[in-house]
């Protein structure tokens, strides 16, 4: 009988953006941050929940080129950075960080990037879909940007990995934080609609899949609405292989689990967990799940 094969997914909200469009690879080309922790692991299929986007992916070649290479990468402009054009944080200003569909202080920082050694394809994309469009949304009646407000904070991907055995979808998001805002709570309304709409992608998405990204929220612990969470958690279309394992540390609320990789329940899991703190890379931990392909 052969063997089954397995496939290592990882995510991994590690620090790799910058003030400044450029200043990532310029930094990477001349003062590339350690990785061996990472490179240890040497996931299949990585997805990078906060890296700066350019047009060549030349910041994440180089970072490919750094992790040992990986034939095939996938990246698209993010709504972090791009204006809207209103003042949505009421500063009387237009053009900073918080007026950006997502906060960015240019278009394309801190986006979302996948590297495979299986081809990818990008399947379905809700990165342009308007907040208001969302049925059931939570947008406040009155918000400032409500004809023009994106819902994604960053990107909503699917993306199909043509396997040797077959195609495997990932859905991908990172999302807002649900804090830093007023009583009108805005960013976590947004949140919880972002994390619903992955919920919506999961009904219209081929089996089998995996969902993974950065969350931005825990299911039990700070702030947030934290039914959006629980909602994709408890779905019986998932498995959790890594229940209640906290994947970064704030001095300020303590453990936090605000990344994750949920496969599709019909899938084989082999192995889960997550790695140290990368030094100089922040917080946040790499979320790792092995499957079992036969």
């Amino acid at each position: 009988m052969a063997q089954a094969e397995t496939l290592r997914l990882a995510t991994y909200h590690g620090d790799f953006s910058r003030k400044g469009p450029g200043l990532f690879y310029k930094e990477l080309l001349n003062k590339p941050p350690v990785m061996d922790a990472l490179t240890a692991l040497s996931p299949d299929v990585l997805l990078l929940t906060d890296i700066d986007f350019d047009a060549g992916n030349a910041a994440l070649g180089a970072l490919a080129d750094r992790l040992g290479g990986y034939p095939h990468l996938f990246s698209q402009r993010p709504n972090r950075g791009t204006p809207t054009g209103v003042d949505l944080d009421g500063d009387g200003r237009l053009g900073g960080p918080r007026d950006a569909q997502g906060f960015g202080y240019y278009s394309g920082q801190g986006g979302m990037a996948l590297m495979s050694r299986y081809p990818l394809r990008l399947t379905q994309d809700h990165t342009g879909l308007l907040w208001r469009d969302l049925p059931g949304n939570l947008m406040p009646e009155n918000d400032p940007a409500r004809d023009i407000q994106r819902l994604s904070t960053t990107a909503h991907w699917a993306i199909t990995v043509d396997l040797p055995t077959g195609p495997l979808t990932l859905l991908t998001l990172s999302a807002t934080t649900p804090v830093f805002d007023g009583p009108e709570d805005r960013n976590g309304r947004r949140n919880h609609d972002e994390l619903i709409l992955l919920q919506r992608m999961m009904d219209e998405a081929d089996q089998p899949l995996v969902v993974m990204g950065h969350f931005n929220l825990d299911p039990v612990i700070g702030e947030g609405r934290h039914d959006a969470v629980q909602t994709i958690m408890n779905d019986p279309r998932l498995h959790d292989p890594l229940p209640n394992l906290p994947t970064v540390h704030w001095d300020s609320v303590g453990a936090l689990r605000v990344s994750y990789v949920l496969p599709d329940a019909g899938l084989d899991v082999r192995g889960a967990g997550r790695s140290e703190p990368i030094e100089n890379l922040g917080p946040h931990r790499v979320i790792w799940v092995d499957l079992a392909l036969p």
